[in-house]
């Protein structure tokens, strides 16, 4: 199997387990990832994420319009008693 033919074979259910897997250092057996493993998983959801609009990607953050939102002004602080 070729590296496209991998690619191709990651379904959205896959991709999730990677990702769990990824973030709690386990396998959904409970079984823990080695280093190596790890370090495959995140290339899997990498290439995966590359292959979906940037919007749908792992981490995307939407740019802002603008450094400040016009309606982020300071307001004053209201104390209850």
């Amino acid at each position: 199997m070729d590296y496209k033919q991998l690619l191709d074979s990651i379904t959205p259910e896959i991709y999730q387990r990677f990702q769990k897997a990824v973030e709690i250092g386990k396998w959904p057996d409970g079984r823990e990832l080695s280093e190596e493993q790890k370090s495959l998983c995140m290339q899997a959801i990498i290439a995966y994420d590359q292959r979906n609009p940037e919007a749908d990607r792992t981490g995307y953050v939407p740019p802002k319009d603008s450094a400040c939102a016009p309606d982020t002004q300071p307001k004053p602080l209201k104390w209850d008693h």
